[in-house]
């Protein structure tokens, strides 16, 4: 199986996930957008590149056995890698690259990145003196 064909997140990349000093659900959403990606990679074969068509994510959503039988699964699953996909554009264009060249280092910068502005928020400095 080549790498491309690798599908789902394998173990080192889940421990990497883990590793990270995130608060548990922003690790969970950097899980399900790690997903997302090796998802999209394997639809279009290739970690480099677009992201796959509509078409392609329908036809791969069919063959994965028993969302093929249920039509209501097929379509929120089609929803969710969808919005993922958006995530992962906006992030391969802020980082000059293609979407399915992304990797999860760079998921990882992403994410920490968004907490550390997100506290920044949160907890303004206080004024000097």
């Amino acid at each position: 199986m080549t790498e491309a064909q690798a599908g789902p997140l394998a173990s080192t990349d889940l421990a990497t996930l883990e590793a990270t000093l995130l608060p548990s659900l922003e690790r969970h959403h950097l899980r399900l957008l790690a997903h997302c990606l090796r998802t999209l990679q394997q639809v279009a074969g290739s970690r480099w590149g677009p992201l796959p068509a509509r078409p392609a994510l329908v036809a791969w959503v069919a063959q994965q056995g028993g969302a093929a039988a249920d039509p209501g699964f097929q379509q929120a699953f089609l929803t969710q890698l969808e919005r993922g996909a958006l995530q992962l554009q906006t992030l391969a264009t802020s980082r000059g690259c293609d979407p399915l060249a992304l990797d999860i280092s760079d998921l990882i910068v992403w994410a920490e990145a968004e907490a550390r502005a997100r506290l920044n928020l949160a907890n303004p400095a206080p004024p000097p003196g």
